[in-house]
């Protein structure tokens, strides 16, 4: 997969959020006001390169939150106490505050380039962007503030205030989306730029968020169908299913040693095989379990399992790639996943649902499953445990619990929804003078 060669650059503006930051100043600094730029390029490749800081912390909430994986070195075992210590100072550095600030400076450069660039498709790859970080702020955070101007008042504070997230749904994620899926066509597809097939996906996976399956089935289903003719297509191999530049990959976040990481820290692929210290042993019992049972209801052995855990050093091994290792945010079998979920959730018979997962099973080594689920409830059951065990350490797991209504149920244990999401940086609140507010329960 080509490597976006992202450009560094400060835009001297009112830096929103992250006021209070310094780590805008990237070396080189370039320092230009965006009305004096002629080419809004690097602006959007800043846009891009911003995600690279948001993979590691989205990837460890999404399953160290849940039942996957397990902290084991204090204060980072909040992640699986469920009340306000997760709002502590050496997780929310670690984790909360790169992903917040990270997401917010992407917008902003997204912000520049839809206000000034005269190139349609920049406009439209920087909606598209705005679309998915505004997204990841609203999965993770709730309310968030929001900010579509490329140069934000820098004395009114009141624009601080965190909106709805049905809000920042309705008003920013969704036309966003809609404006990228018309402004792009596929032809960067392996580049890790943004297309019109990956906006698309987004929208479909927004309205599943959204509880809209109707829109959702529309819009996966649209996906599906176009994914041959953009050249994306199942693996034949799970082992290949996270690999860089894979047929599957639909939309991920470029990763490379050769241009700096804004995550410093441990990266993603790290937590999950146990080379960091706060974690060494991260295998959670409870996802090998859900192999094994997988393995027995088929009477065949899941292949997914020794390609994602190792059960005899309780780690992960599904990423292999090292620093190097992309962040695949959509590939197709998440799509298809979704797809049969919508249907299902709008009522469609078992005997079009289930058979949507038997190429996804087939190559794990199991059986269909049509005839075996034939209830609304069971097909659910049985598409949420394919996603479990099919994107497991791909961030997904406590995200789907949290939008399904599940978490007690497969947590185990009565969790107060307050810790559905997660705090804000209290560095944020600070430099807002108290506008910006914390969640409840934090």
């Amino acid at each position: 997969m080509r490597k976006i060669k992202y450009i560094y650059i400060v835009i001297v503006a009112a830096l929103f959020i992250t006021a209070c930051e310094n780590d805008l100043d990237q070396s080189p600094p370039k320092e230009l006001e965006a009305s004096d730029l002629s080419d809004y390029t690097p602006v959007l490749y800043a846009a891009y390169h911003y995600q690279t800081g948001v993979a590691t912390p989205q990837l460890v909430m999404g399953d160290f939150r849940a039942d996957n994986m397990l902290m084991q070195e204090p204060p980072f075992t909040a992640f699986d106490l469920y009340n306000s210590e997760l709002a502590g100072g050496d997780l929310v550095e670690q984790f909360f505050r790169p992903y917040y600030s990270n997401l917010y400076k992407s917008i902003l450069s997204a912000n520049i380039v839809i206000e000034n660039s005269s190139s349609s498709t920049q406009v439209a790859e920087a909606k598209f962007l705005r679309a998915l970080s505004y997204f990841k702020l609203v999965v993770v955070f709730g309310d968030v503030t929001v900010n579509l101007s490329a140069s934000p008042s820098t004395s009114d504070l009141s624009i601080l205030v965190r909106q709805p997230a049905a809000n920042v749904y309705d008003n920013v994620i969704i036309p966003d989306l809609q404006a990228a899926i018309q402004g792009l066509n596929n032809s960067n597809l392996s580049s890790g730029r943004a297309t019109q097939i990956a906006a698309r996906a987004f929208l479909g996976k927004v309205y599943l968020y959204r509880g809209n399956f109707t829109n959702a089935a529309t819009e996966l289903g649209a996906v599906i169908n176009s994914a041959p003719g953009a050249g994306i297509s199942l693996e034949s191999n799970f082992s290949d299913v996270v690999t860089d530049g894979n047929s599957e990959v639909i939309f991920a976040t470029i990763r490379s040693t050769s241009v700096a990481d804004l995550y410093s820290a441990t990266e993603f692929p790290g937590w999950f095989d146990g080379s960091d210290t706060k974690s060494l042993l991260p295998l959670d019992s409870r996802l090998t379990d859900a192999f094994d049972a997988s393995s027995a209801s088929s009477g065949a052995t899941d292949l997914r399992k020794a390609l994602t855990v190792d059960t005899a050093n309780s780690k992960g091994v599904k990423y292999t790639g090292g620093l190097e290792q992309d962040f695949i945010e959509m590939r197709l079998t998440d799509v298809i996943l979704m797809y049969a979920e919508a249907l299902n959730e709008n009522g469609s018979a078992a005997t079009t649902v289930l058979p949507l997962l038997d190429d996804i099973r087939t190559r794990a080594g199991l059986n269909s499953l049509t005839g075996t689920a034939t209830t609304q409830a069971a097909v659910r059951t049985a598409i949420q445990t394919e996603r479990r065990l099919e994107l497991a350490f791909e961030g997904h797991r406590w995200f789907d619990l949290v939008r399904t209504g599940t978490v007690n149920t497969e947590m185990g244990q009565t969790i107060d929804t307050n810790y559905y999401i997660f705090p804000i940086p209290n560095s944020e609140i600070l430099a807002s003078d108290g506008v910006i507010t914390q969640n409840a329960g934090y």
